[in-house]
């Protein structure tokens, strides 16, 4: 189990660098000058120098890369000399905080171990870092509130349609997550968020619709508001709700016709054990898989809907840097989805290897 979980995690390594390699190639052919950005068009060209300067935008696009991935690795190598200061790799508070040393490596270097410096927003000059911890929270919460929307009531349908194959009910539920499979997420947020949030407002009292706190008008501490989480929440589980319906009904209806279920049956069983003790366990294994992906993928592809409900997530700071140009928060963002991606799959490997000892053999 060890050795599988060491290649798991060397292989999410190399993911990592290759999106690393793609992001940073990707943004650095793109037309633009990020110090125009920064300064305005009208600025005189000595001012685009310094900041030329500054984003090491004069480097060649070698020596820009390796200074990217030293940025982006916990663990960096950095020059503390004060003669080094000028240098490129200087360990420069302002950026690194305060790291730890592990290792000295001669000539005034030195291995530490820090956060990963994601640069600064070219509009508002703030640490990329500090954008994403405030936004990236409320996208999480409204990520995983979704997906557990949509495996509650995913697996209990789809165990539903497999039991009560053919019948009236197996024939609505198959209905209903077709539809939720054709719909995109951004058309559902249109028509649930003008039905609920607009249309019905009165009956639901949805009509304060966005952000994830409100405002204690005695305190003025920012208190959690749930029911402004209801309609994101449920519009962004509608896809993977339907997938899970299907795949848990397909599932259940391979491993129900398995041999053993009907020994179990035979053995005089109740067909509760036998669903929930046999038969569920190996159904849910391609079900895991499925949640597993569809997590990560909400995280980054929540952007349509925090833009509908106006929920201020990280997918509306993605939108607003994309219309802005402002490369650092979305090259960032891009990071960050892509490590939540690659430790949700390496999570699930491990618990798939668990429920099924015969992919540690592979």
């Amino acid at each position: 189990m060890i050795s599988y979980i060491t290649k798991r995690i060397l292989y999410g390594f190399l993911v990592l660098l290759g999106v690393l390699t793609i992001v940073f190639l990707l943004f650095n052919v793109l037309p633009g000058d990020p110090a125009r950005m920064r300064l305005g068009q009208h600025t005189d060209e000595k001012s685009l120098e310094i900041i030329r300067n500054d984003l090491n935008l004069n480097l060649p696009l070698q020596t820009q890369y390796l200074m990217f991935l030293n940025d982006m690795s916990f663990i960096s190598v950095h020059s503390t000399a004060k003669k080094d200061n000028k240098s490129h790799f200087y360990l420069d508070s302002t950026k690194y905080g305060h790291p730890t040393k592990l290792l000295n490596i001669g000539s005034g270097k030195a291995l530490f171990l820090k956060t990963p410096y994601l640069r600064r927003s070219y509009i508002t000059q703030r640490p990329v870092w500090n954008i994403i911890e405030q936004t990236f929270p409320a996208t999480i919460v409204l990520a995983f509130s979704a997906i557990i929307f949509a495996c509650i009531f995913g697996i209990t349908l789809g165990i539903f349609s497999a039991l009560y194959k053919n019948t009236f009910w197996d024939r609505i539920i198959s209905v209903i997550s077709t539809l939720g499979m054709a719909g995109p997420s951004f058309f559902f947020a249109l028509i649930i968020s003008w039905l609920f949030g607009y249309i019905l407002h009165d009956w639901t009292g949805l009509n304060n619709l966005g952000s994830l706190y409100t405002t204690n008008v005695y305190t003025g501490a920012d208190v959690l508001s749930l029911k402004n989480l209801i309609l994101p929440a449920f519009t962004l589980g509608i896809r993977p709700l339907a997938l899970i319906i299907q795949l848990t009904r397909s599932s259940m209806l391979e491993v129900l016709s398995m041999d053993y279920i009907r020994t179990a049956r035979a053995k005089g069983l109740s067909n509760f054990k036998v669903i929930a003790k046999h038969a569920l366990k190996n159904a849910l294994n391609p079900v895991v898989t499925a949640i597993s992906g569809w997590f990560a993928g909400l995280m980054a592809g929540a952007a349509f809907v925090e833009a509908v409900f106006d929920w201020k997530g990280i997918g509306s700071a993605v939108i607003e840097a994309l219309l802005n140009y402002d490369l650092p928060v979305v090259m960032g963002s891009t990071l960050i989805f892509s490590s939540c991606y690659v430790a949700i799959n390496i999570i699930v490997d491990i618990v798939y290897a668990m429920l099924d000892p015969r992919v540690r053999l592979t």
